[in-house]
Protein backbone atom coordinates (compact mmCIF):
# COMPACT_ATOMS: atom_id res chain seq x y z
CA UNK A 1 0.00 0.00 0.00
CA UNK A 2 1.42 3.37 -1.08
CA UNK A 3 0.18 6.68 0.31
CA UNK A 4 0.90 10.23 -0.85
CA UNK A 5 -0.87 12.88 1.20
CA UNK A 6 0.43 16.38 0.54
CA UNK A 7 -0.48 19.47 2.60
CA UNK A 8 -4.10 18.50 3.12
CA UNK A 9 -6.51 20.82 4.88
CA UNK A 10 -10.08 19.91 5.83
CA UNK A 11 -12.43 22.39 7.48
CA UNK A 12 -15.77 21.92 9.18
CA UNK A 13 -17.07 25.45 9.54
CA UNK A 14 -14.49 27.41 11.48
CA UNK A 15 -12.74 24.23 12.69
CA UNK A 16 -9.67 22.88 10.89
CA UNK A 17 -9.86 19.13 11.38
CA UNK A 18 -6.74 18.71 9.23
CA UNK A 19 -4.25 21.54 8.96
CA UNK A 20 -1.70 21.13 6.16
CA UNK A 21 -1.21 17.44 6.94
CA UNK A 22 1.31 15.45 4.88
CA UNK A 23 2.09 11.74 4.85
CA UNK A 24 4.31 9.85 2.42
CA UNK A 25 4.61 6.06 2.66
CA UNK A 26 6.23 4.09 -0.13
CA UNK A 27 5.10 0.75 1.26
CA UNK A 28 2.97 -0.37 4.19
CA UNK A 29 0.67 -3.29 4.89
CA UNK A 30 -0.98 -1.96 8.07
CA UNK A 31 -1.04 1.74 8.96
CA UNK A 32 -2.37 2.54 12.44
CA UNK A 33 -3.44 6.08 13.35
CA UNK A 34 -3.11 7.03 17.02
CA UNK A 35 -3.43 10.29 18.90
CA UNK A 36 -5.72 12.33 21.13
CA UNK A 37 -9.47 12.49 20.54
CA UNK A 38 -10.30 15.32 18.16
CA UNK A 39 -6.81 15.34 16.71
CA UNK A 40 -7.88 14.40 13.17
CA UNK A 41 -7.55 10.59 13.03
CA UNK A 42 -11.09 9.89 11.86
CA UNK A 43 -11.07 12.75 9.36
CA UNK A 44 -7.80 11.52 7.86
CA UNK A 45 -9.13 7.98 7.64
CA UNK A 46 -12.30 9.20 5.92
CA UNK A 47 -10.25 11.20 3.41
CA UNK A 48 -8.06 8.20 2.63
CA UNK A 49 -11.20 6.11 2.17
CA UNK A 50 -12.78 8.61 -0.21
CA UNK A 51 -15.66 9.36 2.16
CA UNK A 52 -14.58 13.01 2.46
CA UNK A 53 -12.67 15.30 0.12
CA UNK A 54 -9.91 17.73 1.05
CA UNK A 55 -10.44 21.48 0.90
CA UNK A 56 -6.79 21.91 -0.02
CA UNK A 57 -3.93 19.58 -0.91
CA UNK A 58 -3.84 16.19 -2.63
CA UNK A 59 -4.46 12.57 -1.62
CA UNK A 60 -3.29 9.48 -3.50
CA UNK A 61 -3.79 5.89 -2.31
CA UNK A 62 -1.91 3.34 -4.39
CA UNK A 63 -2.65 4.40 -7.98
CA UNK A 64 -5.82 6.29 -7.09
CA UNK A 65 -5.68 10.08 -7.10
CA UNK A 66 -8.66 11.13 -5.01
CA UNK A 67 -10.42 14.05 -6.66
CA UNK A 68 -13.71 15.78 -5.89
CA UNK A 69 -15.67 13.81 -8.48
CA UNK A 70 -18.72 11.90 -7.25
CA UNK A 71 -18.36 9.26 -9.96
CA UNK A 72 -14.64 8.71 -9.38
CA UNK A 73 -15.05 8.58 -5.58
CA UNK A 74 -17.91 6.12 -5.84
CA UNK A 75 -15.80 3.86 -8.04
CA UNK A 76 -12.89 4.12 -5.56
CA UNK A 77 -15.09 3.39 -2.53
CA UNK A 78 -16.41 0.24 -4.18
CA UNK A 79 -12.89 -1.18 -4.20
CA UNK A 80 -12.50 -0.80 -0.44
CA UNK A 81 -14.06 -2.09 2.78
CA UNK A 82 -15.19 0.04 5.71
CA UNK A 83 -15.99 -0.57 9.36
CA UNK A 84 -16.79 2.15 11.86
CA UNK A 85 -17.26 2.60 15.60
CA UNK A 86 -20.90 1.59 15.48
CA UNK A 87 -21.87 -1.71 13.92
CA UNK A 88 -24.13 -0.15 11.24
CA UNK A 89 -25.91 -3.42 10.48
CA UNK A 90 -29.42 -3.32 9.06
CA UNK A 91 -31.47 -4.27 12.15
CA UNK A 92 -34.29 -5.93 10.18
CA UNK A 93 -31.98 -8.17 8.10
CA UNK A 94 -30.23 -11.41 9.05
CA UNK A 95 -26.46 -11.56 9.40
CA UNK A 96 -26.19 -13.26 6.01
CA UNK A 97 -28.50 -10.76 4.30
CA UNK A 98 -26.47 -7.89 5.76
CA UNK A 99 -23.58 -9.26 3.70
CA UNK A 100 -25.38 -10.37 0.53
CA UNK A 101 -27.28 -7.09 0.06
CA UNK A 102 -24.21 -4.89 -0.67
CA UNK A 103 -22.61 -7.70 -2.68
CA UNK A 104 -25.65 -7.62 -4.97
CA UNK A 105 -26.51 -3.91 -5.00
CA UNK A 106 -23.05 -2.33 -4.78
CA UNK A 107 -20.74 -4.93 -6.33
CA UNK A 108 -23.12 -6.39 -8.91
CA UNK A 109 -22.95 -10.06 -7.90
CA UNK A 110 -25.81 -12.43 -8.64
CA UNK A 111 -27.83 -13.57 -5.62
CA UNK A 112 -26.23 -17.02 -5.93
CA UNK A 113 -22.67 -15.62 -5.97
CA UNK A 114 -23.49 -13.21 -3.15
CA UNK A 115 -24.74 -16.08 -0.97
CA UNK A 116 -21.60 -18.07 -1.73
CA UNK A 117 -19.30 -15.17 -0.78
CA UNK A 118 -21.35 -14.36 2.32
CA UNK A 119 -21.23 -17.94 3.56
CA UNK A 120 -17.48 -18.07 2.96
CA UNK A 121 -17.02 -14.89 5.02
CA UNK A 122 -19.31 -16.07 7.81
CA UNK A 123 -17.53 -19.43 7.95
CA UNK A 124 -14.12 -17.72 8.01
CA UNK A 125 -15.10 -15.70 11.06
CA UNK A 126 -16.91 -18.48 12.91
CA UNK A 127 -20.36 -17.04 12.28
CA UNK A 128 -22.02 -19.50 9.92
CA UNK A 129 -24.26 -20.92 12.66
CA UNK A 130 -25.53 -17.37 13.28
CA UNK A 131 -26.22 -16.62 9.60
CA UNK A 132 -30.00 -16.38 9.99
CA UNK A 133 -30.02 -14.36 13.21
CA UNK A 134 -30.95 -10.69 13.39
CA UNK A 135 -28.34 -8.27 14.80
CA UNK A 136 -30.37 -7.95 18.02
CA UNK A 137 -29.88 -11.70 18.57
CA UNK A 138 -26.08 -11.38 18.42
CA UNK A 139 -23.58 -10.15 20.98
CA UNK A 140 -21.70 -6.92 20.35
CA UNK A 141 -18.57 -8.83 19.36
CA UNK A 142 -20.57 -11.02 16.97
CA UNK A 143 -22.20 -7.94 15.41
CA UNK A 144 -18.81 -6.36 14.83
CA UNK A 145 -17.52 -9.61 13.33
CA UNK A 146 -20.48 -9.58 10.93
CA UNK A 147 -19.49 -6.01 10.06
CA UNK A 148 -15.94 -7.14 9.33
CA UNK A 149 -17.23 -10.09 7.29
CA UNK A 150 -19.34 -7.69 5.24
CA UNK A 151 -16.36 -5.37 4.73
CA UNK A 152 -14.02 -8.12 3.44
CA UNK A 153 -16.46 -10.45 1.65
CA UNK A 154 -15.57 -8.98 -1.75
CA UNK A 155 -11.77 -8.94 -1.14
CA UNK A 156 -11.25 -5.16 -0.75
CA UNK A 157 -8.11 -3.43 -1.89
CA UNK A 158 -7.83 -1.60 1.46
CA UNK A 159 -9.82 -2.16 4.67
CA UNK A 160 -10.57 1.04 6.61
CA UNK A 161 -11.39 0.64 10.31
CA UNK A 162 -12.33 3.63 12.48
CA UNK A 163 -12.11 2.79 16.19
CA UNK A 164 -13.59 -0.67 15.55
CA UNK A 165 -13.62 -1.68 19.24
CA UNK A 166 -14.75 1.53 20.92
CA UNK A 167 -18.29 0.22 21.55
CA UNK A 168 -17.17 -3.17 22.91
CA UNK A 169 -16.37 -4.49 26.36
CA UNK A 170 -12.83 -5.82 27.04
CA UNK A 171 -13.59 -9.46 26.18
CA UNK A 172 -15.28 -8.55 22.90
CA UNK A 173 -12.52 -6.04 22.15
CA UNK A 174 -9.90 -8.80 22.38
CA UNK A 175 -12.00 -11.04 20.12
CA UNK A 176 -12.32 -8.39 17.39
CA UNK A 177 -8.66 -7.30 17.63
CA UNK A 178 -7.54 -10.90 17.19
CA UNK A 179 -9.68 -11.13 14.06
CA UNK A 180 -8.18 -7.93 12.62
CA UNK A 181 -4.69 -9.24 13.35
CA UNK A 182 -5.53 -12.47 11.50
CA UNK A 183 -6.63 -10.41 8.48
CA UNK A 184 -3.38 -8.44 8.55
CA UNK A 185 -1.30 -11.62 8.80
CA UNK A 186 -3.24 -13.04 5.84
CA UNK A 187 -2.10 -10.08 3.71
CA UNK A 188 -5.00 -7.63 3.88
CA UNK A 189 -3.94 -3.97 3.55
CA UNK A 190 -5.46 -2.07 6.47
CA UNK A 191 -5.68 1.54 7.67
CA UNK A 192 -7.19 1.87 11.12
CA UNK A 193 -7.52 4.30 13.99
CA UNK A 194 -7.44 2.99 17.54
CA UNK A 195 -6.84 3.81 21.19
CA UNK A 196 -5.49 0.29 21.79
CA UNK A 197 -1.75 0.95 21.99
CA UNK A 198 -0.73 -2.67 22.57
CA UNK A 199 -2.66 -3.71 19.50
CA UNK A 200 -1.13 -0.89 17.44
CA UNK A 201 2.35 -2.05 18.43
CA UNK A 202 1.56 -5.68 17.58
CA UNK A 203 -0.20 -5.31 14.23
CA UNK A 204 1.18 -2.20 12.48
CA UNK A 205 4.13 -1.82 10.16
CA UNK A 206 3.73 1.96 10.44
CA UNK A 207 2.16 4.04 13.20
CA UNK A 208 1.20 7.67 12.57
CA UNK A 209 0.69 9.99 15.53
CA UNK A 210 -2.00 12.52 14.60
CA UNK A 211 -2.63 15.63 16.73
CA UNK A 212 -4.03 19.11 16.06
CA UNK A 213 -4.72 18.18 12.44
CA UNK A 214 -1.14 17.18 11.62
CA UNK A 215 1.02 14.07 11.64
CA UNK A 216 3.74 14.73 14.17
CA UNK A 217 5.60 11.52 13.33
CA UNK A 218 5.10 8.29 11.41
CA UNK A 219 7.46 5.40 12.02
CA UNK A 220 7.56 1.65 12.68
CA UNK A 221 5.90 0.83 16.00
CA UNK A 222 9.06 -0.28 17.78
CA UNK A 223 10.65 3.10 17.06
CA UNK A 224 7.64 5.31 17.76
CA UNK A 225 6.59 3.62 20.99
CA UNK A 226 10.10 3.10 22.37
CA UNK A 227 11.59 6.48 21.41
CA UNK A 228 8.99 9.03 20.31
CA UNK A 229 10.65 12.08 18.77
CA UNK A 230 8.05 14.80 19.30
CA UNK A 231 7.27 16.22 22.74
CA UNK A 232 3.51 15.98 22.13
CA UNK A 233 3.78 12.28 21.23
CA UNK A 234 5.90 11.59 24.32
CA UNK A 235 3.31 13.29 26.54
CA UNK A 236 0.44 11.37 24.92
CA UNK A 237 2.14 7.98 25.26
CA UNK A 238 3.19 8.67 28.84
CA UNK A 239 -0.46 9.17 29.73
CA UNK A 240 -2.13 6.37 27.77
CA UNK A 241 0.52 3.74 28.57
CA UNK A 242 0.85 4.56 32.27
CA UNK A 243 -1.46 1.78 33.45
Amino acid sequence: MKLEVDRVTKRYGATRALDGLSLHLASARVLVLIGPSGGGKSTLLRLLGGLETADEGSVQVNSHQLVASATALQSYRRKNGFLFQQFNLFPHLSAKRNITLPLEKVHGHTPEKARELAEQALRRFGLLEHADKLPSQLSGGQQQRVGIARAVAFSPEVLFLDEPTSALDPEMTAEVLELIQELAEAGQDIILSTHEMGFARAVADQVAFVAAGKIEECRPPSELFDAPESAICRRFLSKVMRY
